[in-house]
């Protein structure tokens, strides 16, 4: 069984007094009803679950009434005698709730009544486009949580990494002193099977279990198979078509010097406001991130991004990885994270950074100048460089040299060496880039 962080918090959800329905949102095979279950086993006496994916007729539950005497009723009938409603002691599980938005809507019935706990739980919740028809959501009365599958720290956790290593880490990073050299070289090994691996659970328990590669291939296919041939199902066929086409391009995209994404180089003549919906569809689900251009680096970052510029990552760098082919995919499980022109690097800055829960940015000018992410740390407009070696630092230098013009006053290389600062550049393993989140 995989650790994740999600089991803090709902801990912390359960013990909070007159705590709200939660929702828990996140893309589809992130691990949500595994850990939900496994949850609510351990902390309630019964656990009701009902999948409106699985069991379309569950729907008609929630159409007439919104009372919970009535809707528990109707439960204890189609689930049949397994569907034990105690109160205080019982929690309902509602799984891939966006197939049943009046469920949604119930839970300010459960809220309001308080006798029984209810987890929510969906892949494709507020997905513009996605076939159901939102239902009126009552403000206040739902907790909501974004899921994502593993990130690197969760990875290092399911690989024996224990917490007094990964406070070690916390320490060197705060010092700017070295991690001890066999630590480092472990770390570096296991960043580098990341990059292949990704976090899905599914994939990340095959490789923990066999550290088959080609197994591990096989399992993030399966999934890529499933998106297209499950997720995008409810959208109609000419729709499928874009998703798969703007989902089969991210490699492409990023495997040029320029990696800002295109819309003419997807189809021959094509415009953006042919695919933006596609693209913006996988983005809402949770599969790729956008990376934006910045007007300038300085701080509030939101405010200085240009909507039409950016560059896009799938969010998983284990599906980035699965969807290479050729001496690109032989030079990563060679251990060569250069490939693809710096773009194996950079997605695995970008699941690093994204997963910590950071929306992209990155600074890019006509002039030459060309910082891969600007992220905020420590209060303060950080330039962050990835790349496996040292490099050139031209552009960093640059803007930290002019700092009234650029607002920015320090920097972060992401390399495979260890930790060491040359002036206002704190150079980093790459392995260290969760601690960022």
């Amino acid at each position: 069984m995989l650790q994740r962080k999600i089991e803090k918090f709902l801990q912390t959800w359960k013990q909070v007094p007159q705590h709200n329905p939660l929702v828990v949102k996140g893309c589809r095979h992130c691990g949500k009803t595994t850990s939900i279950l496994d949850f609510a086993k351990k902390e309630y006496d019964h656990v009701v679950y009902l999948n409106f994916q699985e069991k379309p007729d569950y729907a008609a539950i929630f159409r007439d009434s919104m009372d919970v005497n009535y809707l528990v009723m109707l439960i204890t009938a189609l689930a049949g005698p397994e569907a034990v409603f105690e109160p205080y002691k019982t929690v309902l599980v509602l799984d891939e709730i966006q197939e049943c938005p009046e469920a949604r809507t119930a839970l300010k019935a459960f809220k309001m009544d308080g006798r029984y706990d209810v987890i929510a739980a969906g892949s494709l919740l507020g997905v513009k486009g996605y076939g159901k028809e939102p239902a009126p959501i009552a403000v206040g009365c739902e907790t909501v949580v974004n899921m994502v599958p593993l990130d690197f720290e969760e990875f290092l956790w399911a690989n024996g990494i224990t917490t007094p290593v990964l406070d070690m880490l916390h320490q060197s990073l705060d010092k700017e002193t070295p991690v001890p050299e066999a630590l480092h070289l472990r770390l570096n090994e296991l960043l580098r099977q990341y990059a292949l691996v990704g976090g899905y659970p599914a994939v990340v328990e095959t490789y923990v279990q066999t550290h088959d590669m080609n197994a591990v291939l096989e399992q993030q296919q399966a999934i890529l198979r499933d998106y297209e041939e499950n997720l995008f199902v409810d959208v109609n066929k000419r729709a499928r078509a874009k998703l798969k086409t703007v989902l089969d391009a991210v490699p492409l995209q990023l495997n040029k010097e320029n990696k800002k994404y295109q819309y003419a180089q997807l189809k021959k003549g094509s415009k953006a406001s042919q695919f933006e919906g596609a693209l913006s569809w996988l983005e809402e689900a949770g599969i790729v991130s956008r990376c934006y251009n910045l007007t300038e680096p300085g701080l509030p970052l939101e405010r200085h991004a240009i909507d039409s510029i950016f560059k896009v990552y799938m969010k998983d760098v284990g599906l980035y990885a699965a969807m290479l082919t050729g001496d690109d995919r032989l030079k990563l499980l060679q251990g060569d994270l250069s490939g693809c022109q710096g773009a194996v690097y950079e997605s695995l800055a970008a699941d690093l950074l994204s997963k910590g829960g950071r929306k992209l940015y990155y600074y890019h000018k006509n002039s030459g100048l060309e910082v891969d992410f600007v992220i905020r740390c420590q209060g303060k407009s950080t330039l962050v460089k990835a790349t496996p070696s040292t490099g050139n630092t031209k552009s960093l230098k640059t803007l930290l040299q002019q700092p009234e013009k650029y607002q920015v006053e320090q920097a972060i290389q992401l390399t495979t060496d260890n930790v060491s600062r040359k002036g206002q550049v704190v150079e980093m393993p790459m392995y260290m880039g969760f601690l960022l989140g």
